[in-house]
């Protein structure tokens, strides 16, 4: 009898999960309150990072599952309060869906791209296809602050597209927030684990290494108090974005250099093997697509968007002293490649480059309305801290730092080490600037009058000649290290 009491027992105490309203409404519920994660995270005890997973398709179990469930249909209900009085008689008391198209009384400037728009999107004025998005004047700041001023507050979201549609839903403003100092988020988690490990550098490195990536996403989300955009998102993504298995690769190529000059230098010498400092903390700063990708066909391409493109590359006539641009593709025809390497080559087939090639022709586009400041602060405030450090000679920060910004970059895509944010386009975006702006210092070394001698990776560049002409040498991001010095003739570093 004992074990079927206990199963009436645990009868007795189970309960139904509490619903929750799909993934694509709940931070629509949260906005439309202007809320903060970080406001939402400390009422139910969690993470800022924890919200943002919860808001983009990963749902709580236990007790959080009810104490979200509770926020939720609260937020729900006070909405409905809020709207229970439409302001016209013909205004309708439901929410609207967050995708719904209407057209504009009268033209109003994009939120994009500051021309003229006829419809609304989401409660602001915004263009419905993106050949039209591409207007070269940007609304003037004062207009621009009015329009913001006069916006009204986003309402909850339904449901988005189905990926068969190839319109996706447009990114919206996030209502502004009062702006805030940054808490030294890096140096209170420093010194914590020095507390907690009674001082042990090692102890303490190797926990902060192991926290990098929930303390990059906390990091993120203070310095995005008061941003315009919502970034933390799981968007439809095109197929090209998708790994053909789990241990495969999708289509796009991040043009990674790997090239070493064959013939030896012009004069003897020794060749220097440089380290390109703070490569990826660099790259963060680079044209990121805001919204869901929009497809597009022709030989198109707007400097006010960003994404991934088809292209028929361009013959590459100077692989014995420059690397091609595209890195190490052996395989002919067209190929998917981001934004830098699409502005890297078009920019070379200019006469400023010589022009170093033809311009490459694209076929198909996925983009989106592009800015290059999304992880500005975020990045600011990762290099303030770098710096601090190597003044200070602080290697535990110095190494916090650095696996924030690397293992940040890395699990923005599909990754089960960061459920919050799932960018595989953004990831792809940053690495592929980290591959240009070493090109670029390539060729910089080589327009000096110096012999580059191999080109690896993001950080890794081999010079015969005084590079001290060109480049300045110490810890700094903008900065380089001697990482090897080797005669011409050692052909163990080839």
């Amino acid at each position: 009898m004992t074990d079927y009491n206990a199963i009436d027992a645990l009868l007795a105490d189970a309960r139904t999960p509490a619903d929750l309203p799909p993934a694509e409404q709940r931070r629509a519920l949260r906005q439309a309150l202007h809320l903060t994660r970080t406001q939402v995270a400390q009422a139910l005890g969690v993470s800022p990072s924890t919200i943002g997973g919860w808001e983009t398709g990963r749902d709580p179990s236990g007790e959080l599952r009810e104490k979200y469930a509770y926020f939720l249909n609260g937020a729900q209900e006070k909405l409905r309060t809020q709207n229970a009085t439409p302001a016209h008689p013909e205004a309708d008391a439901d929410i609207p869906a967050a995708d719904e198209d209407t057209p504009l009384p009268a033209p109003q400037p994009c939120v994009l791209c500051g021309a003229p728009a006829t419809d609304e999107v989401e409660g602001y004025p915004q263009h419905l296809h993106p050949d039209d998005c591409t207007h070269p004047t940007p609304p003037h700041p004062e207009a621009a602050a009015s329009q913001r001023e006069q916006r009204p507050a986003p309402q909850p979201e339904a449901p988005a597209h189905t990926p068969e549609t190839r319109r996706q839903p447009t990114p919206r403003r996030r209502a502004q927030q009062p702006q805030t100092r940054t808490p030294d988020l890096i140096a209170q988690a420093v010194q914590n684990a020095l507390d907690t490990h009674a001082g042990d550098l090692h102890a303490a490195t190797a926990e902060l290494q192991r926290r990098a990536i929930p303390d990059a996403m906390a990091l993120l989300d203070a310095t995005r108090i008061g941003a315009r955009y919502d970034i933390v998102g799981h968007p439809p993504l095109p197929d090209i974005l998708r790994k053909k298995s789990a241990q495969g690769a999708d289509e796009v190529w991040e043009a990674r250099p790997h090239w070493t000059r064959q013939d030896p230098p012009p004069t003897p010498g020794d060749i220097t093997a440089l380290d390109i400092n703070g490569a990826y903390l660099s790259a963060l700063k680079t044209h990121l697509p805001l919204g869901a990708l929009e497809y597009s066909t022709g030989n198109v391409h707007s400097r006010r968007r960003a994404g991934i493109h088809l292209i028929t590359p361009p013959e590459w006539d100077h692989h014995p002293y420059l690397p091609n641009p595209l890195g190490n593709r052996e395989d002919p025809g067209p190929v998917w490649v981001t934004e830098p390497t699409l502005r890297l080559l078009q920019r070379l087939a200019t006469d400023q480059y010589g022009p170093l090639c033809d311009p490459p022709v694209i076929h198909e586009s996925f983009t989106s309305g592009a800015t290059e400041q999304l992880f500005e602060k975020f990045r600011q405030a990762l290099r303030d801290a770098r710096e601090k450090a190597i003044t200070d000679e602080d290697e535990v920060t110095l190494e916090y730092v650095k696996s924030m910004y690397s293992k940040f970059v890395s699990t923005m895509g599909e990754s089960n080490y960061n459920r919050a944010l799932y960018r595989p386009d953004w990831m792809h975006i940053i690495r592929s600037q980290a591959f240009v702006n070493l090109w670029l210092k390539a060729h910089k070394a080589h327009t000096a009058g110096l012999t580059v001698m191999r080109v690896m990776g993001t950080d890794e560049l081999h010079i015969a000649g005084d590079w001290r002409q060109v480049f300045t040498e110490g810890r700094g991001v903008s900065q380089v290290k001697v990482k090897d010095v080797y005669a011409a003739t050692d052909t163990g570093h080839h």
